[in-house]
């Protein structure tokens, strides 16, 4: 598949993952937003309730109490003569002039209001016939006007007479907490709350006993007497601690969906991420084969024909021809093991681990053994390989191949990145510190910049060379050095400075430790 077909898929399927999920958590908003307002419209309608409640109870509690008192007020009157008394009697006779018990009927009118007040009395006879229907009705509606008269002045003394007093007075406060529970529960609402009540000068007479602040930043108000002038308004207020957890309880179905989304979409992209690292895999692979078909066959036919040579009877007649021939096949075979050791270091690659042969090494002889290796490619660029073993204890449990590739390959980076116009210097030193090995490989090439130093050791990654375009190679040589140090329970570390050189430093564990 080309790569420009997974990059099309990858953007399509990575763009309906991110809008699925973010019409996912529009959804979660709108219904975060929705239950937020259906809660605040309940909390309304279950305080305009318990307002109501509060009302009605001043105007049963004033009906009681100033009705009581009017009527014993209109009796005191009538008593003192302050009042107008009308008697009428009425006696009922019959047909066959049966004479029946009177009825009669007293009307109280007051001076003040000239309302009358009318009450019926009668005297017991022998029998009784309903014959005064008409006065009777007169009576009763006299009595109707009475008690409107009096349900007049009641009204009349709450309008002006109840905002006057404490609001302490007015209402009794764990009645309160009944009806704004009972308001609440009607209204679907079943949770703690928290409620004080503020005066008409704004100061806090009452709270509930188990008051909190939490919450409170989001609190309802409202007046507890609507018919109050608004200078003499006394308000509650209420806040529920738990109001956020439950609208997040009420819209909790929707996460898992959404962890679910977003989940799928970063398996998704570790997905396209793995893709593009095995097709680049396969590529490195691809061209590898055909590089090492080439750089394999060359060696071998030195070697072939180099052998062939020296079955020549002349040329054991000749001492100069035999070594030329000797290292002839000398070179090509030491070609021929670098380019193994790159097979190697691609099917490193392919383990997480590597298999490792451990055995007892002595670090400065194996060191000593590959500078000398190393020191004619060295002289080929008109360089010079030092070095300085100083480890008094360079005893190691290590693998001898990989361990010699290590020191193999930071040399010939040191070759392949070294300045065109400065003689290659090429240094290695050992050094004991406690409990390790110390080994360092430094050089006066190129140098590294800052920003990347930090990746020289990640696979396939290659540090851009400027006009250097002789570098060839695929981004593992650093990653395997790092692999096999850290198999060996080691650490490495690079120090570069930007045309100066770069040094590399290797910490591994002595034998005893």
């Amino acid at each position: 598949m080309k790569k420009s077909t997974i990059w099309i898929l990858g953007v399509v399927m990575g763009l309906s993952f991110i809008s699925l999920l973010y019409l996912q958590i529009s959804y979660i908003e709108e219904m975060v937003k929705m239950r937020n307002e259906q809660f605040d419209e309940s909390v309304k309608r279950a305080l305009m309730a318990a307002s109501k409640d509060v009302e009605s109870a001043e105007v049963d509690r004033w009906l009681r109490e100033d009705i009581s008192e009017a009527e014993k007020r209109a009796w005191e009157q009538s008593s003192q003569g302050k009042g107008v008394v009308q008697t009428q009697r009425f006696t009922v006779t019959a047909p066959d002039g049966t004479k029946y018990s009177a009825i009669e009927l007293k009307t109280f009118s007051n001076e003040a209001s000239e309302l009358p007040r009318a009450m019926i009395s009668r005297k017991h006879g022998t029998k009784t016939i309903p014959q005064t229907s008409r006065s009777l009705a007169d009576a009763i509606k006299n009595r109707y006007l009475y008690q409107r008269a009096l349900l007049d002045e009641v009204a009349w003394q709450m309008i002006y007479r109840a905002s006057d007093k404490a609001i302490e007075e007015r209402v009794n406060f764990k009645n309160l907490d009944q009806y704004l529970k009972s308001g609440l529960i009607d209204n679907g609402i079943e949770l703690n709350y928290h409620f004080k009540v503020i005066d008409r000068d704004g100061r806090e007479v009452y709270r509930c006993s188990d008051y909190s602040d939490e919450g409170s930043e989001s609190s309802y108000s409202q007046p507890l007497f609507l018919n109050d002038p608004p200078a003499r308004m006394s308000i509650v207020k209420i806040h529920f601690p738990g109001k956020q957890d439950y609208i997040f309880d009420s819209v909790s179905f929707m996460i898992p969906s959404m962890i679910f989304t977003f989940v799928l979409l970063i398996t998704f992209i570790f997905t396209i991420y793995i893709v593009f690292r095995q097709k680049k895999l396969t590529e490195m692979k691809n061209d590898f084969i055909n590089n090492m078909t080439h750089e394999f066959k060359t060696p071998i036919s030195t070697i072939s024909l180099a052998a062939q040579m020296l079955k020549d009877p002349a040329v054991g007649k000749s001492p100069a021809m035999f070594q030329h021939i000797s290292g002839v096949i000398n070179d090509e075979t030491k070609r021929l093991r670098f380019q193994v050791e790159k097979v190697l270091q691609m099917s490193m690659f392919d383990r997480q681990k590597a298999t490792l042969k451990m055995k007892e090494l002595d670090a400065n002889e194996l060191i000593t053994g590959v500078v000398n290796t190393f020191a004619l490619k060295v002289e080929r660029y008109n360089g010079k390989i030092e070095s300085e073993l100083k480890a008094t204890d360079p005893i190691i449990f290590a693998d001898e191949m990989h361990i010699t590739n290590v020191i193999f390959n930071l040399m010939d980076n040191a070759v392949k990145y070294k300045r065109p116009d400065v003689d290659l210097q090429l240094m290695v030193k050992t050094w004991n510190e406690p409990g390790k090995l110390m080994i360092s490989v430094q050089d006066n090439g190129i140098g590294i910049k800052k920003e990347n130093l930090k990746k020289i050791f990640d696979k396939f990654y290659r540090v851009h060379t400027g006009n250097l375009h002789d570098v060839k190679g695929f981004g593992l040589g650093l990653a395997y050095v790092r692999k096999i140090i850290q198999d060996h329970k080691g650490t490495i570390r690079a120090e570069s400075e930007l045309n100066v050189g770069t040094k590399f430093i290797i910490a591994l564990p002595l034998l005893k430790n």
